[in-house]
């Protein structure tokens, strides 16, 4: 009987987890959903159930580790999808550069055997980023059907065979940068974000069926990239979206608006959800007084640019590598400066493919005092425009423009470029403590959560592991010595991690313990 602690301890936790994964999928995220038969090896969409970024298994995780300590390593094309985990199976997308074909790859979680992948139909690929890909949105799974979204294809649902059973068509966002939004699973739709002009959208269509529902047009000042979430106000779910004119809900079974924030923001990251609250990385270029870089005055302009001596100070006639914002700790990765030429349609208010004096004192105003960004704390709730009321608190320095916040306990971390980490009294908003984790330079994945230890991977692909609490306590520094995009994934008492070329699986237990 030397084992019964053991198997107690072991039976309390698996029914906890169940306990866990019920009560999420009450919220809208998983209903008619199966649950596995592991409840723990669950992390169905981009950061988990409803992106908490939370892991709800307690069992322990590990803190030292690296390439050559991995239960398994599997060669992957690139991709900055993260992993969507169900049962004994994981899901992710790709890209290969080569045959310039994106892919759709199921891998055995056990041993990280690739089971089965499938092409995606597109005629074309998206235009992104330099450092992006066309394969950057998560998978999202209700534990029957996985569903993927290209940018450069649309909506593709797959039984766990790998069975096509239903595909959804759309025109590719005609973004500089590609898409960015992940689906998710929230009862019976799949919901989607595709926040481009010229008809930027939230989709909630059938997973039975791959037909749309309802579709709402949002009207975003710049293209978004965050991934939805939901939140249930009494009997009612509602979608809640980060965009770049701040925070909205609509009602999930009509899609019916219900009330919103007014923010701008680049709206790259997904808000946290809990503790009554959501909390949002509302940032805006130029929000942090490191990153701006003051213009000269317009008399100044005139002297050196002005050619034809009109007074003005055209399109043409500005230098191409005059900058305005440069994120100062982000190192050399193209994006990194903002130039003014490639901004200038902001300032140019009279759309002349010039700038007057005003114009340009505009934009000098903004080279040195940026514009309001911050992490806000928002009780969602309400009919109509809840600025003035909702917005509990906000915490407008070391605000993160990819990584999204994190809610775990009491507290919300924030991780931003440099290895920046911020934890808040997720209550009050009171700082707990702002200091470096010792791996500089951009980061791009969000941190995640369990036992009670943080993770946050760097791109240079150094994953800084801390404890939760009051005060900041770092565990471990590890390398993995490639770059690092995707958010890692935990389930069933392992991290996975993704870096460009390869899935790691890290874990300090065996699988049935």
């Amino acid at each position: 009987m030397t084992d019964g602690p053991a198997k107690g301890h072991a039976w309390m936790r698996r029914i906890g987890c169940l306990i866990a994964a019920l009560c999420l999928a009450g919220m809208g995220g998983l209903a008619g959903a199966e649950v596995p038969d592991e409840p723990s090896a669950c992390w169905p969409q981009f950061r988990g159930l409803n992106a908490s970024g939370v892991s709800a298994d307690e069992r322990p995780l590990p803190v030292e580790f690296g390439p050559e300590t991995a239960i398994w390593t599997t060669p992957l094309p690139p991709g900055h999808s993260s992993p969507c985990i169900w049962g004994d199976r994981i899901f992710l997308t790709a890209f290969d550069r080569d045959a310039q074909q994106l892919e759709t790859l199921c891998l055995n979680r056990l041993d990280g055997a690739i089971l089965w992948r499938r092409a995606a139909p597109a005629a074309a690929i998206e235009q992104v980023h330099p450092i992006s890909t066309p394969a950057n949105a998560t998978p999202a799974t209700d534990g029957r059907h996985v569903y993927v979204y290209f940018g450069s294809f649309g909506l593709l649902c797959y039984d766990f065979a790998g069975v096509e059973l239903w595909r959804l068509a759309q025109a590719a966002p005609p973004t500089p940068y590609g898409s960015g939004a992940s689906p998710i699973v929230a009862g019976q739709f799949v919901l989607l974000s595709c926040e481009a002009p010229p008809r930027p959208s939230l989709s909630a269509v059938d997973r039975r069926t791959g037909k749309v529902v309802w579709r709402q047009t949002v009207l975003p000042y710049l293209p978004g990239y965050a991934t939805p979430v939901t939140w249930t106000d009494g009997e009612t779910v509602e979608v809640i979206l980060h965009n770049s004119v701040g925070v909205m809900a609509w009602r999930l079974a009509d899609g019916a608006q219900r009330w919103w924030v007014s923010s701008l923001s680049a709206a790259s990251s997904t808000p946290a959800v809990g503790a009554g609250r959501l909390f949002v990385a509302a940032y805006w270029p130029g929000g942090e007084l490191e990153d701006r870089v003051p213009l000269p005055p317009f008399d100044d302009m005139l002297l050196r640019h002005d050619e034809n001596r009109d007074g003005k100070i055209g399109a043409n006639e500005l230098a191409a590598d005059l900058p305005i914002v440069r994120r100062a700790q982000s190192g050399d990765l193209p994006g990194a400066e903002i130039r003014l030429a490639d901004v200038f349609p902001f300032f140019d208010t009279n759309a002349d493919q010039q700038y007057d004096r005003a114009e340009w004192d505009r934009a000098v105003a903004f080279s040195r005092h940026g514009r309001e960004h911050g992490l806000l704390a928002i009780r969602p709730g309400g009919q109509g425009d809840v600025t003035s009321s909702h917005v509990a608190w906000r915490e407008s320095r070391s605000v993160a423009e990819v990584p999204s916040p994190l809610l775990y306990g009491e507290r919300v971390y924030m991780v931003k470029d440099g290895g920046i980490v911020s934890c808040l009294d997720a209550a009050s908003g009171r700082l707990l403590y702002r200091t470096r984790l010792g791996a500089a330079g951009a980061y791009f994945a969000s941190p995640v959560a369990g036992d009670g230890k943080i993770y946050a991977a760097s791109h240079h692909g150094t994953i800084a592991v801390f404890a939760a609490g009051d005060t900041f306590r770092r565990l471990a520094l590890n390398e993995l010595h490639e770059p690092v995009f995707a958010t890692p994934a935990i389930a069933g008492g392992r991290l996975y991690v993704r870096t460009t070329h390869r899935l790691y699986a890290f874990g300090t237990v065996q699988e049935n313990d």
